[in-house]
């Protein structure tokens, strides 16, 4: 489903239960209308894929050509994560204040995705600091930790924050919204990555499934990036190509607003702007016009050409 939508990657998340949680907290009672048990602990591990359906996972993956990996929820996750050999690891907002995690992940050598929900700027600027000197290859996702996630909570502009704090690594937006439009709109930001959570149905037992996409809206988030991506362009502002047959049309020219003697010096109040046939000087070149003379009669209406010019000299643009 993922690769027919478009996506790049697949990702997972991983734990190993008995370091991610303490004792106490696998033994909570678990009464929520989402419970697959009794106990968090009962629950979990009825969710939790083994060890060797995330290698026949990775397979398919490489199967149909599409990238594999997980969050790793705890350092043993990671552990095993990178002796399953994913491309990339993913830090989860609940262990991106995880310092001793983060040595321990960022010493791996592979490439981080870090997550940024529950967290302030100054951690983030100590994330960087503990990781950008073990491992260069990382990049920060601005996210919020709520499902589904309000607009009101979303702060696109911290994406700009981070891409002026980090300049040197890529910035992305990890979105648990509904619908596609904000997750557009980070791209347009600069995101270099958009991580978004999949479900086939939002109706399903389970409290992340209503803050999913199901496969149709991600191959719409995926078409509308890709086209996003081509919008963002040039930052050069020149007449393009396309733009020729309009500007033929409809762009406009310095106009005789007066019949003007052959001999004339000519004054702006001699000249008018309009769309002119045959094109003639552009009209940002009219103030250069006056206090220059005209070699010929022009009629009144009649467009100005280089022709009726005395040793008119072209200005060049730089």
């Amino acid at each position: 489903v993922l690769q027919d939508c478009g996506a790049d990657c697949a990702k997972f998340q991983k734990s190993e239960l008995e370091y991610k949680f303490n004792k106490k907290a696998l033994e909570r009672p678990y009464t929520s209308k989402h419970s697959w048990g009794k106990t968090y602990g009962e629950h979990k591990r009825h969710l939790e894929f083994s060890h060797d359906q995330y290698r026949e996972l990775k397979k398919y993956a490489e199967e149909i050509g599409i990238f594999f990996t997980a969050s790793g929820m705890d350092e043993m996750a990671v552990e095993f994560l990178h002796e399953l050999d994913v491309p990339f690891f993913k830090v989860g907002s609940g262990d991106t204040n995880n310092f001793p995690y983060l040595e321990k992940t960022a010493k791996k050598g592979r490439p981080m995705v870090i997550s940024s929900g529950m967290q302030s700027m100054n951690t983030m600027h100590q994330v960087y600091q503990i990781v950008k000197p073990i491992n260069p290859n990382f990049c920060f996702l601005q996210c919020t930790s709520a499902y589904p996630l309000q607009p009101e909570d979303v702060n696109l502009r911290v994406i700009s924050a981070y891409q002026s704090a980090f300049p040197d690594i890529p910035i992305g937006y990890s979105g648990h919204e509904t619908g596609i439009a904000i997750s557009v709109a980070a791209v347009a930001m600069g995101a270099k990555v958009v991580e978004r959570h999949v479900t086939l149905d939002k109706t399903w037992k389970g409290s992340d499934h209503q803050a999913s996409l199901e496969p149709n809206e991600l191959a719409e988030l995926v078409k509308a990036i890709r086209t996003v991506e081509k919008a963002m362009g040039s930052p050069i502002k020149q007449l393009l190509p396309c733009e020729m047959a309009c500007n033929e049309k409809l762009g406009k020219s310095v106009v005789a607003k007066v019949a003007i003697p052959e001999g004339a010096v000519l004054t702006l109040d001699m000249l008018t702007v309009k769309v002119g046939e045959p094109k003639g000087f552009p009209p940002e070149s009219i103030f250069d016009l006056v206090g220059q003379k005209v070699k010929t009669n022009i009629e009144e209406d009649e467009t100005i050409t280089e022709q009726v010019m005395e040793n008119h000299v072209k200005k060049v643009k730089c």
